[in-house]
């Protein structure tokens, strides 16, 4: 028994000793950072007290001036670096991409084939995908897929008619969640998924559950997220089982369906299956796999529904405060329908330019995936040793902190879509808008999540007045365990029908 106890009482000082000298990784470097808590970091205060976003954001306050371009963190007990210098910014994500490559986040494609997402993988496969990929989201292939999502625009119209009928106050996120839903599944998967009529419909229940549940219960979600790679020599996965059946199902009959009678809707999906036949035919260089199929429209639904219902719902929020910006904006819209005989093109909404500053402030202030996160793939070496970081280092750039600086947007915390005009771009530094990443690894849907945004916003503004009720939650409060941007308890607003 004796030895035993000794033995466990050696375990326990080994454990001390390493967690206590990775825990003085910064302050053996001599950078600034905050004394971390044994077990949570820096973290301490999530998921209960603050949002993910909003740590690094006033870390970023916190250290911006000092001398360093960077501040230490501990993500838990991984030593992460957070970039508070707009020059190392640009460093990291386009200038010396070839250091900092991958985001290091959790993917298993042989076990996980959900997980093998463009957004996850990395080294090669993701460059070989990338080029792949790169050619269904032009310009022209959006261009394609406009009709559909105006159709579904339409739609969206309709059914805020209803609720009008019988209720001023709606919420808004959930049927414009339902939106997204419709249009990423027609482009994405060729389904009428009908879930705006239809809030019960399978194809929405399975997506809320894609984003919600864990195989795992959420159990090892931090083990996923602080030891991506050995989670992946562990086997683990990530998506429940119910999820991956249901999405493997409907590509394979969408595959199936579209070969067997040659049907072509010049959407996401036949691309994918044009990249799937030439791997079915030997030629594996260009083509792609089913699995590799079956991630990227996994992906492509994820990141469309939640990324761009969010959006809607908050700048229909920003526009329900500031009733001047909805005026001039329901103005641009309406004019330019009136050139187009009131219907929706491609062309015209691409020339609503204040719809579009609209949409890129609301982004501003509320970027659903609001910090960037690379691996550090070969030690950093720059002239200046002040930038040194050594391989294997997490680093962390904190977009809302951007987004929210005053020396970048004065006033942030006011909503002024005048901040995005060209020429207000131009005399900004690069890198301080960072809703979609930027550099090589941005992401590669960025327009497609513009326009269906766009359509959606535009329909509605033109047909309703946005304003706040006793039931809209000012100031706004985030869900604080979700990675992403979200409303607590949703976005209630009044609406009003507008007579046309």
């Amino acid at each position: 028994m004796s030895l035993f106890l000794s033995l466990i009482c050696v375990l326990i000082s080994l454990v001390v000793f390493a967690v206590r000298r990775r825990l003085g990784y910064w302050q053996q470097r001599g950078i600034p950072h905050d004394a971390p808590h044994p077990i949570f970091g820096n973290l301490k205060d999530w998921p209960k007290k603050r949002h993910f976003s909003v740590i690094f954001k006033d870390y970023y306050n916190k250290y911006k001036s000092s001398n360093n371009p960077f501040a230490g963190f501990y993500f838990f007990l991984t030593p992460t670096a957070i970039v508070t210098d707009l020059e190392l910014v640009k460093r990291v994500l386009i200038k010396d991409f070839n250091h900092f490559e991958n985001r290091g986040v959790f993917h298993n494609e042989k076990d996980d084939p959900l997980s093998g997402t463009l957004f996850s993988i990395e080294g090669q496969k993701w460059r070989h995908l990338r080029r792949k990929l790169s050619p269904t989201f032009t310009s022209g292939k959006m261009k394609y897929m406009f009709p559909i999502v105006a159709k579904i625009g339409e739609e969206l119209e309709k059914v805020f008619n209803q609720k009008t009928a019988s209720s001023q106050v709606v919420e808004v996120v959930d049927l414009v969640a339902r939106f997204t839903s419709d249009v990423i599944g027609s482009c994405a998967f060729g389904l009428n998924c009908n879930s705006l009529h239809d809030p019960k419909a399978e194809f929405v229940a399975m997506g809320k559950r894609a984003i919600v549940e864990r195989r795992y219960g959420g159990w090892l979600d931090l083990f996923f997220f602080g030891f991506p790679k050995l989670s992946r020599r562990l086997h683990l996965k990530i998506n429940v089982q119910d999820v991956e059946d249901f999405y493997s199902r409907i590509v394979r009959e969408t595959i199936d369906y579209r070969l067997k009678t040659k049907e072509k809707r010049n959407d996401f999906m036949d691309s994918l299956i044009e990249l799937y036949q030439k791997e079915q035919e030997g030629n594996s260089e260009d083509g792609l796999s089913f699995n590799e199929v079956l991630a990227q429209a996994f992906i492509f639904f994820l990141a469309g529904f939640e990324t761009s219902s969010t959006t809607m719902g908050f700048a229909l929020y920003e526009l329900a405060l500031n009733q001047d910006v909805q005026d001039k904006l329901r103005k641009e819209v309406t004019e330019g329908l009136a050139k187009t005989n009131n219907e929706f093109t491609y062309e015209g909404v691409r020339e609503m330019k204040y719809l579009n500053q609209v949409i890129m402030e609301t982004l501003r202030k509320y970027p659903v995936l609001a910090h960037l996160t690379r691996d550090t793939e070969t030690d950093f070496s720059p002239e200046d040793p002040k930038y040194f970081i050594a391989k294997g280092t997490s680093v962390l750039i904190p977009s809302l902190g951007i987004h929210y600086d005053p020396d970048i947007y004065p006033e942030p915390n006011e909503f002024k879509p005048e901040r995005f005009t060209e020429e207000a771009i131009a005399a900004r530094p690069s890198c301080t808008w960072l809703p979609f990443g930027e550099g090589p690894r941005n992401c590669i849907g960025l327009r497609f999540g513009l326009m269906q945004s766009q359509v959606g916003i535009a329909y509605l503004i033109r047909s309703f007045r946005f304003s706040v009720a006793p039931e809209t939650q000012i100031p706004m409060k985030f869900v604080t365990p979700n990675i992403l941007l979200s409303a607590e308890n949703g976005i209630h607003l009044k609406v009003e029908k507008i007579s046309n």
